[in-house]
């Protein structure tokens, strides 16, 4: 006989002989029977396993507490209780593992989110991080189908880059020299050239400018995969590695580019109400009392389009104080970007032609020569979830900006090769997946949405 997963056995008619297997959440009884939730990490719902004292040994009996792992084999029957429609009378135990209650860390309820980081090894095993972490499979899967449906293909750039793609030099180096005596040019500057590379390399903050490569080749594609940023930002909002999905498509204008980021983001909303309910009522019920309703009225409602200096002047003119100044020319932060959704509009905002000083060389220009075809996406308690723009397609203009930035163009010559040889208009972006699970989950801190956090500091695990 086969073990069945918990997810089954909750649907499966009464009347039959099963075999469960999984972690014990709970146990209470009397000396005549025990009531043991048994959960495998299916699904959030636990099934009871119903064991009557006399059929069991006493030693058996003392051994199963909160987070031991059993195998349960037994009737599935018409459960007695409330709460769940079916329950197993158990007719043979056996205990794969014991969990002492007194060393056992998650033998309570109620830790705190800031304890449970500190065990993040094993903090799956409780229902909040269990459904986080269903969610965020969920969402991963979500994104494959959505791309693939529509035609896209699946690129794999690398991990390992010489090239910063945001211009931001906040990158962890790669590197095999001996980092307490590396080698040594004339000018006391390190000698890349004997370096395992034969160049400084480092680990990416971006797929795009690879990319950009493949889209101009195979016309629409994506990246999702794991980025890495060196800032020492100790915020609920930012990780040192973590996830982007970031779609490049030619022949693409900016209006195409902000109708496919709406329309790929209200689908993966809707999956996630469609295939994620019972995780989804979880959260909402015991974290964020509006989660569900705010997900439902994202996917049907129409995103508000408005370029920065309409947004600016909204906010100006709001009479709101803001811990940092608004003018024409700033770099908007999350609590503007939260006034602009949450407090004027009511729904998710795109905000589109920034200036041009504040976004990356690659971002097309204008034709006033002040901003770029750039584009947020703008969430309810989020900010911004997506970034992207038109890229510049003209060399000369891109090669202008690099100058004007003081960028090393050596480095980026193989990128320009994409301008030179067949150049066509094309656009991009990038979700931030954690920002993704963040508004999907409701959970407060970007920590607690990926199952290992790296932040300065850390990285215990």
């Amino acid at each position: 006989m086969k073990r069945m997963k918990v997810s089954q056995l909750l649907k499966e008619t009464p009347g039959q002989e099963v075999i469960a297997k999984g972690w014990v959440r709970t146990k209470r009884g009397n000396k005549n029977v025990n009531f043991i939730a048994l959960n495998d990490g299916s699904t959030i719902k636990n099934i009871q396993i119903v064991c009557e004292t006399a059929r069991f040994e006493e030693e058996l009996l003392k051994q199963i507490t909160t987070g031991c792992s059993l195998c349960v084999r037994g009737d599935l029957v018409e459960s007695q209780g409330s709460g769940q429609a079916v329950e197993i009378q158990a007719k043979e135990i056996q205990i794969y593992g014991t969990a002492d209650p007194e060393t056992y860390p998650l033998q309570k309820k109620g830790h705190s989110m800031e304890f449970l980081r500190e065990i993040a090894h094993l903090r799956p095993r409780t229902n909040t991080f269990g459904a986080v972490l269903r969610i965020r499979h969920a969402m991963a899967f979500a994104i494959h189908k959505f791309f693939n449906d529509k035609g896209f293909f699946y690129l794999h750039t690398p991990l390992i880059t010489a090239s910063d793609a945001e211009g931001a030099g906040a990158m962890f180096q790669v590197t095999t020299l001996n980092v307490e005596n590396p080698p040594r040019n004339e000018d006391n500057s390190i000698n890349y050239s004997e370096d395992f590379f034969g160049r400084h390399t480092s680990l990416t903050v971006s797929g795009q400018l690879e990319g950009e490569m493949g889209a101009t080749a195979l016309g629409e594609i994506y990246t999702f995969g794991p980025t890495f940023r060196a800032e020492n930002s100790n915020t609920p909002r930012h990780l040192a590695e973590f996830w982007m999905v970031e779609p490049e498509m030619a022949f693409y204008e900016i209006e195409d580019n902000m109708d496919l980021a709406e329309e790929f983001i209200k689908y993966l909303v809707q999956y996630a109400l469609d295939n994620c309910m019972d995780d989804l009522q979880f959260l909402n019920d015991m974290f964020d009392k509006e989660l569900i309703e705010r997900l439902r009225s994202v996917t049907s409602t129409e995103f508000v389009r408005l370029t920065y200096t309409e947004g600016v002047n909204i906010l100006m003119e709001s009479g709101a104080k803001f811990e940092y100044p608004v003018f024409w020319g700033a770099d908007l932060q999350s609590e503007h970007e939260r006034y602009l959704v949450e407090k004027h509009f009511g729904r998710p905002v795109i905000l589109t032609d920034y200036p041009k000083d504040i976004k990356a060389f690659y971002m097309k220009q204008n034709e006033d020569g002040k901003t770029v075809r750039g584009m947020d996406v703008l969430f309810p308690k989020i900010g911004e979830i997506i970034g992207g723009s038109q890229r510049e397609e003209s060399m000369e203009k891109l090669q202008n900006r690099i100058n004007e930035l003081q960028m090393d163009p050596r480095g980026l010559e193989w990128y320009l090769d994409s301008r030179r040889f067949g150049t066509v208009p094309h656009s991009g972006f990038g979700l931030g997946f954690e920002r993704l699970l963040l508004f999907v989950t409701g959970m407060a801190n970007i920590r607690d949405v990926i199952p290992f956090p790296r932040t300065p500091k850390n990285a215990e695990f």
